[in-house]
């Protein structure tokens, strides 16, 4: 039977916290199909994934596969989707109530109406557990609100602002046109499910909600930078894979000046973020993979090298010798404060 949204939530040693997330995506009710992919975990996650699934039928759906990654669970879930749109929920992260209702009943007027949008964005909201006041990351000031867009009435976003997988509903079968399919074992997938899918993108809608609430905490978590640092390897994966795409996109006469623009604006922050990890690391072998990351870049594609490198942030990130690297972590921390990036 199909259903209006799928949300897949990838678990992985979830059982402590996966039940906010879960209970807040079952008022979307008969509408939604939750997809919980127990991506091998060896703790209760399976277990409490099958009592969903047995108290929800119809709704809920367990699937239980080895150990493949955050990629891997995503993949799983859009092979089993049969929603006409898909949204990725991470199982430490839940939907607000009021803007899911607001979310649902529009892609139901998006079904009848048959506009074919391809992605919807919404607001996203941090949720770090240090902050009393929480921090939202919208999108008024470039997207026009509540009619259908193309790329060429996107304005330009603010340093501060990136079309992340939590702010993402895409068009199912449009996930499925394009192959989508994402890196197993390989942290910050998310970054190229934000990214890869943009240049199909044709019909995007912006609903100005705080649907996503995203949790930011556990010593653990992927974005925590100490976790990060060990994981630079990843990241760099990421990262060029992502210049990959961007490369692809710049060389089609066909992508819209405004999609390249943006693609460029995420992918600046993200390879700052690669460098900075890098310089952080501090040891004579991240500075080697931070010269051979840009030697890589220089030598895949020379223009889209040079628009990276001249932007004042990576102009910052790239000083030379230790007192120049020590001025680089400076820089950091502070645009680190005023752009809001984890």
């Amino acid at each position: 039977m199909s259903k209006l949204l799928t949300i897949v939530v990838p678990c992985y040693n979830s059982a402590a916290y996966m039940h906010r997330s879960i209970d807040s995506l079952l008022a979307g009710g008969q509408r939604v199909e939750i997809l919980i992919v127990d991506d091998g975990s060896w703790d209760a996650t399976a277990q409490v994934a099958d009592r969903y699934a047995a108290a929800h039928p119809g709704v809920v759906r367990a699937i239980h596969q080895p150990n493949g990654g955050h990629g891997a669970a995503i993949n799983t879930g859009l092979a089993n989707a049969r929603g006409r749109y898909i949204k990725i929920v991470d199982s430490d992260d839940w939907l607000e109530a009021d803007a899911y209702a607001k979310v649902l009943d529009l892609l139901d007027s998006f079904v009848a109406q048959d506009t074919g949008i391809d992605m919807l964005i919404s607001n996203f909201v941090y949720e770090k557990v240090d902050k009393r006041n929480k921090t939202a990351v919208r999108y008024t000031n470039a997207l026009p609100q509540d009619r259908v867009l193309g790329w060429d009435q996107v304005g330009r976003l603010r340093k501060n602002q990136y079309i992340l997988m939590h702010s993402l509903i895409y068009r199912t079968d449009l996930l499925r046109e394009v192959g989508l399919v994402l890196p197993e074992h390989t942290f910050y997938v998310d970054n190229l499910y934000a990214y890869a899918p943009l240049p199909a993108v044709r019909r995007l809608y912006y609903l100005n909600v705080d649907l996503y609430r995203y949790y930011i905490g556990r010593a653990d978590q992927s974005v925590n930078e100490t976790v990060m640092i060990s994981r630079v390897d990843q990241q760099l994966r990421i990262n060029r894979t992502m210049m990959e795409h961007l490369s692809a996109a710049r060389a089609n006469p066909h992508t819209p000046r405004a999609l390249k623009r943006y693609m460029l604006h995420y992918l600046d922050i993200v390879s700052l973020v690669s460098s900075m990890l890098l310089v952080r690391a501090g040891t004579r072998e991240s500075l080697r993979k931070k010269d051979e990351f840009w030697a890589h870049a220089r030598a895949y594609d020379p223009a889209l090298y040079r628009r990276l490198r001249r932007t004042t942030l990576h102009q910052i990130s790239n000083l030379p010798g230790r007192p120049g690297r020590q001025l680089s972590v400076l820089a950091y921390k502070a645009a680190q404060r005023v752009i809001g990036f984890n």
